[in-house]
Formats: structure tokens, C-alpha cells, sequence
């Protein structure tokens, strides 16, 4: 007997096993996996990088901090990893965040980062191309300042490098018509600054940037809790006080926290409880120099556009625009409607993420 026509009869076919040999080549080759990752948005700011890949949306939400040795700059952490170290570390471990109000102040440390970054998010590919980057950046940024943002990113393993001002990634994120002759009004408050602009015709006609964001707040509260209760805190626990407690204008409802750190006096760590109303007073200096740099875009802004956003009113996104109560403060000292986007933190990745979609379309909208 024929031995082929004898393994046929011995062996029969298992159907199950093939469907299920079929299902999975089928899994791996619609994972995406095959294909390459050749446009990326970045969002890189100074509290969190943010990446949106095309097709896929935002793969990426990572803290702005890097975990080095001493001496010898070995990484020790990126992103959350290192962000759980600040203010842990021992002697031979610092924790950086290499972005400082909005801009590189650290080159060597931020290529570092956004390398880990970028290889996180292509390392799942079997293909692998340089990709296109579009990053958000300052709208006050100097030349300087953008050669080493262009520099990073290249170094980083990008093939070309778009920037956009953050006002702009953050309106187009938020749906507004920016290339259309009517005025869009954005305020962008950030970890290290706050961007207003009135954007139209694709251009940014009015703006004003100031260095003060989520950190100077963080500062204020840190100062705060040391000159009245001699308690010495960290940034983290600055930051969770402004998260939960923290609130720029009398929203009806008071809050208050039990704040662990080290006393100044005794030098034994101890627990005080702090009121919603302490903070709100302690932060209104930064909150009032965001009301003062809004007030200050509104006079510069041409006439025809005023008319514009009276009727449109003004867009908050960034992180800042999550503190309780700051849109009824500036709806209160400016008579106007005040929209806060439901994502506030994503907008600029957004942004820049449609521009990626359309970059023919957007072109003008990047800075040269």
C-alpha cells in the first residue's frame, strides 16, 4: 500500500487545529504589527509627554521626569517610574525633570526621554522607519530654544520635525475653525506656562505667554504650608493638595486634607489638616498673573475680533484649566463665556495629531 494514502488514514486532519492556526495568523497580521510607525505627535510638556500615533490615537501619557545616577548619568528611571522617586531618592540617585517652564532646559536629558518614549512606542513593530514628529512647543519660544527642541527630537530618531505653537495644536485639538477669518480665543495653562491666544486665518494674531503654570501653584502652597504651619512638604504632596483641595475661586463647597511632612521647628514628621479656603488664598498670586495675562490678550486684540469672541467666548485646555473654579473666576473678571474642553490635558496632542491626519491642509499652521 501506498505509505502517503497510509499517513492519510492514520492521520486525520484536525479542522479545529487549523481554523485556529488561520484565526491567529489573522490576529497577528490585523495587530498592526507589520506596520511601521512613520507619524507621531508629541506633546512635550514640562509635567507630561504626551505621544498620539496615526491610526491608533494617543498610545502614550507619561511624567516629564528622568531618574539619573550621579557621576555616571545612567538611567535609572523614565516617566512614572521616575516620577514616584521625586523626593525618595538616595544620594546617588536624582530624580530631573529636564523640561523647565515649557522649554528644554536640560538637551541632553530631554533626548534621552523622548528616545525611551519613541521606542516605546515602535517597539512592538517588526518594520521599522524614522518617523515624521510633529511636536507642540511654546508660542514665545526662541530660536534657541527651538534648535534644541529640532535637535532632540532628530537625535531621538525622527526624520523630520514639525513644531506647532500650543495655543494652535490645542485649538485644532478642541475643534476650532482656525483657518477661517473669525476670532478663537485659547487659553493654554500648563505645567510652566500659560499660552492665550486669538488665532485666525491660521495664524496666532494676538498672544501672550507667561512662565506661570500648575508648578508656580505647587510652589505657592509649599510656601505657604511652611511659613504658617513649619511644615516642610514635597512637590507631589503640593500637587495632590491642589488635585483635591485646591480651587482659584469660592465654588460653595469647602474641602479640607490631612497634610503629612516634616516639621521645621522639631524636625519630627507630623499631620495638619489645611481647608480648601488657606489654599485658595495662598495660590492667588500665580492665579491672579493668568487673569492679569488674559486681560492683557483682550487689549491687544484687534477690534473685529473682540466682536468674535464676546459672541464665542474663550476655550480653556491644558492641566490648569481642571482647577476648581478658575473659569467661574475669569467668567467673573472678564463678563465673558468661558468653555473648559473635556479633556483639557490631551488638546495639544490632539491637535497635533489632526495635523499629522492633514498636513497639506494644516502646512501654514507650523512653525518654520
Amino acid at each position: 500500500m501506498n505509505v502517503r494514502h497510509l499517513q492519510a488514514r492514520t492521520l486525520p486532519r484536525d479542522p479545529g487545529m487549523s481554523t485556529e492556526l488561520l484565526s491567529g495568523l489573522s490576529r497577528w497580521f490585523n495587530s498592526g504589527r507589520l506596520v511601521p510607525v512613520n507619524d507621531i505627535a508629541v506633546d512635550l510638556g514640562t509635567a507630561n509627554t504626551l505621544i498620539y500615533v496615526k491610526g491608533e490615537g494617543i498610545v502614550l501619557n507619561e511624567p516629564s521626569v528622568v531618574a539619573v545616577e550621579r557621576g555616571t548619568s545612567r538611567i535609572m528611571g523614565i516617566g512614572l517610574e521616575a516620577k514616584r522617586m521625586l523626593g525618595r531618592t538616595p544620594e546617588g540617585i536624582e530624580a530631573i525633570r529636564p523640561l523647565k517652564d515649557g522649554v528644554i532646559a536640560d538637551v541632553d536629558v530631554t533626548e534621552m526621554m523622548l528616545r525611551h518614549f519613541l521606542v516605546q512606542v515602535t517597539h512592538t513593530r517588526i518594520f521599522r522607519i524614522k518617523p515624521r514628529v510633529v511636536i507642540g512647543v511654546p508660542s514665545g519660544i526662541t530660536e534657541l530654544e527651538r534648535r534644541a527642541v529640532r535637535s532632540s527630537a532628530i537625535s531621538a530618531g525622527a526624520k523630520v520635525v514639525y513644531m506647532v505653537a500650543e495655543p494652535m495644536g490645542a485649538a485644532i485639538g478642541v475643534g476650532l475653525p482656525v483657518e477661517t477669518p473669525t476670532g478663537n480665543m485659547v487659553i493654554d495653562i500648563g505645567g510652566g506656562t500659560t499660552e492665550i491666544a486669538v488665532i485666525a486665518l491660521s495664524g496666532i494674531v494676538s498672544n501672550t505667554s507667561i512662565r506661570v503654570g500648575g508648578d508656580e501653584i505647587d510652589v505657592a502652597i509649599v510656601t505657604f504650608l511652611r511659613k504658617n504651619y513649619n511644615l516642610l512638604i514635597g512637590e507631589p504632596t503640593a500637587e495632590a493638595i491642589k488635585i483635591q483641595i485646591g480651587s482659584a475661586f469660592d465654588v460653595g463647597e469647602e474641602r479640607e486634607m490631612e497634610v503629612k511632612g516634616r516639621d521645621l521647628v522639631s524636625g519630627i514628621p507630623k499631620t495638619v489638616t489645611v481647608h480648601s479656603q488657606e489654599v485658595r488664598e495662598c495660590i492667588q498670586e500665580p492665579i491672579q498673573a493668568i487673569v492679569e495675562a488674559v486681560r492683557r490678550a483682550l487689549e491687544i486684540t484687534p477690534p473685529e475680533l473682540s466682536s468674535d469672541i464676546v459672541d464665542r467666548g474663550i476655550v480653556m485646555t491644558g492641566g490648569g484649566a481642571l482647577i476648581r473654579g478658575l473659569d467661574r473666576l475669569l467668567r467673573h473678571e472678564t463678563n465673558l463665556p468661558i468653555h473648559v474642553d473635556e479633556e483639557p490635558l490631551t488638546c495639544v496632542v490632539r491637535g497635533a495629531g489632526r495635523i499629522l491626519d492633514d498636513l497639506h491642509h494644516y502646512r501654514t499652521v507650523l512653525v518654520q
